[in-house]
């Protein structure tokens, strides 16, 4: 079991990872008594605990210890991969990247910062990064010698350059807002400086996901923003060849990369990764056992099951499970009604089955039902919020809907007792398409409180549906099912949940200009921003925690986003495909391994 622990960064920082989730308004109404008789309420009850009492519990951590991979290792070969969807594109400060995306963006660019097997933040193509005593400059040492995929040199301008670029990024634009990025200059040829607006202790945390810390030309990026999309141009071990959309991408080996292992073997081995999405889960499997693809990823507990049962049941492949922080659940919409009233949102997490649910998404035995963004296996997980996370307790939810629907200032603007309605939204898997019917039938059983009209769309319509409404998706719908989840630090994540969602509440705030278009559920709380501000002004592991406590509270108050569990992702592949769990940094150090299905392809060879 590979358990994430307390984590220095850049011997300073704790690191681990973090979900996301936005904050907002105040509201702990008590709610009255539903309007039913004693039997009603009481055969309804025992109804909904019946459905919520299915699961067993689960097993906890799965996550496949990260190793050394012995073997000699050998160049040429190439693999397919099958992925649980296309990306949107390959643009890292333009398209929010998902685990499909970031197995292929990963081939091309290379960060500036990656995480080792213990969490510490070490230099990718920086060699080192260092702050000044208060955290409010940050200067990086670019690696010598590195070339784009155009033949054009990798520079400390080229970074400066950069973040013209990002600054106006759909995905990098809330990243630099919470990361409090002011400026950046190139302060010698290979010397980059970063001036914050104020204090960041874990500043390079940003600088190893793809907003922030994927490198890419950024000539080529602002002559054609639109091509690059499919004809990205990176540093990274492979090169695009190809891009056929919805159908199979292509990626080639760089002759010319930079990288060696830890023996000095020039990186990659592999002549050439073919990405090929296929959506649906049952299929992508097929497709690993029948030799159609050589590796697949999911993040789906039913497929990990099955993938399991085929391995004992003597199919030769291997399994690289990860849990971490990763969670399911969902976001509502809080600037549309009903969903601006928190006694709708705690109702209806109260009316949540997680156990059911966990059940219907093939997650017994496997994943825990969750009460915050942390596993209970890290470092900032809190029992404090997980005491006050609002569980299943039908009478409670049932209660608090029916306050509202009988107020007669109610914000739907329907008559009083008319029932609440809303879209729910979700990708088209058969596992969360059941998943949302064990809730669906819980609001059933409020007698006719309840009015869902359940979406399924795929999952690039999924993302852009919430991406795509101009200040995050206030509009629409109002329930968006979602993933959680990062081995990241905390305000890496959490920053651009907690940031005011659109301009006006920014200016309420006082904070003109902090808008974050990765707010999903538009919700803004001050004290919660506030908090997630004055995380990143320290690296006391204490202070940092128990400011971290704070927002799960305020988030197990207010409920813009509900919980259905932990949930285990893994990569499959032949055995004889090595090395995708043994990577290393440029200093020789074990790399991170493979958290929420994300590969690093760069020292994978065939055996």
């Amino acid at each position: 079991m590979h358990k994430q622990g307390l984590i220095k960064l850049l011997a300073l920082l704790f690191s681990m990872g973090l979900i996301a989730a936005a904050c907002g308004g105040s509201d702990g109404d008590t709610g009255t008594a539903a309007e039913e008789t004693e039997q009603e309420e009481t055969t309804e009850t025992t109804e909904a605990e019946e459905v919520a009492e299915a699961g067993e519990e689960a097993e906890g951590d799965v996550d496949t210890e990260v190793e050394e991979t012995e073997g000699e290792r050998a160049y040429g070969g190439s693999i397919a991969v099958g992925l649980e969807a296309e990306a949107v594109g390959l643009r890292p400060w333009e398209d929010t990247c998902s685990s499909p995306c970031y197995n292929m963006m990963i081939t091309i660019y290379d960060k500036l910062v990656e995480q080792t097997v213990t969490g510490e933040y070490e230099g990718w193509l920086f060699e080192s990064i260092e702050p000044n005593e208060d955290f409010t400059s940050w200067v990086g040492t670019l690696r010598s010698g590195v070339t784009f995929h155009n033949g054009v040199e990798l520079t400390a301008q080229t970074i400066a350059d950069m973040f013209v670029v990002q600054q106006t990024g759909a995905a990098s634009a809330g990243a630099i807002s919470s990361s409090n990025l002011a400026d950046v200059q190139a302060t010698g040829d290979l010397e980059v400086t970063y001036t914050l607006s104020q204090a960041n202790s874990a500043f390079p945390a940003f600088l190893a996901r793809a907003p922030m810390g994927m490198v890419f030309d950024p000539a080529a990026a602002t002559e054609d923003p639109d091509g690059y999309a499919n004809a990205p141009i990176g540093t990274g071990p492979f090169q695009i060849e190809s891009r056929d959309l919805d159908n199979e991408t292509v990626v080639v080996r760089n002759e010319s990369y930079w990288g060696t292992d830890p023996e000095g073997n020039q990186l990659p081995f592999l002549d050439s990764i073919s990405f090929r999405p296929i959506p649906d889960e049952n299929t992508r499997l097929d497709a690993l056992l029948s030799g159609t693809v050589n590796a697949m990823q999911t993040l789906r507990q039913g497929t990990i099951r099955d993938a399991r049962t085929a391995r004992d049941d003597g199919a030769d492949i291997t399994l690289l499970e990860f849990q971490g922080n990763n969670t399911g659940g969902g976001h509502f919409n809080v600037l549309v009604p009903p969903f601006d009233d928190v006694r709708v949102r705690n109702g209806l997490v109260h009316l949540n089955p997680q156990d059911q649910v966990i059940e219907a998404l093939g997650g017994t035995g496997i994943s825990l039902p969750a009460t915050q963004w942390f596993s209970p296996d890290s470092p900032w997980y809190s029992e404090k919020v997980a005491e006050a996370w609002p569980k299943f307790d039908f009478n409670r939810g049932v209660e608090l809907i029916t306050e509202y629907i009988n107020d007669p200032e109610r914000s739907d603007g329907k008559a009083v007792g008319e029932p609440i309605s809303f879209e729910q939204s979700c990708p088209p898997d058969p596992t969360l398409i059941a998943a949302t019917q064990v809730i669906i039938e819980v609001y059933e059983q409020t007698g006719g409180l309840i009015e869902a009209e359940v979406t399924n769309y795929d999952q690039q319509t999924h993302i852009n549906y919430a991406l795509g409404a101009e200040n995050g998706f206030v509009g629409e719908h109002g329930a968006h099912c979602w993933r959680w989840g990062s081995e990241n630090d905390p305000s890496a994540d959490v920053g651009p949940f907690l940031a005011p969602p659109t301009a006006e509440i920014a200016e309420a705030a006082g904070i003109p200009g902090v808008v974050s278009p990765l707010n999903f559920a538009n919700w803004f709380n001050p004290d919660a921003f506030g908090a997630s501000v004055a995380a990143t002004q320290t690296d006391d592991f204490a202070e940092r925690y128990a400011l971290y406590e704070s927002i799960g509270m305020l988030v197990a108050q207010e409920t813009p986003i509900w919980f259905s569990g932990h949930t285990a992702t893994a990569i499959g592949t032949d055995s004889n495909i090595l090395g995708l769990n043994g990577w290393h940094l440029p200093s020789g150090s074990l790399g991170i391994g493979f958290p929420a299905a994300e590969g690093r392809w760069h020292e994978v060879w065939l055996g």
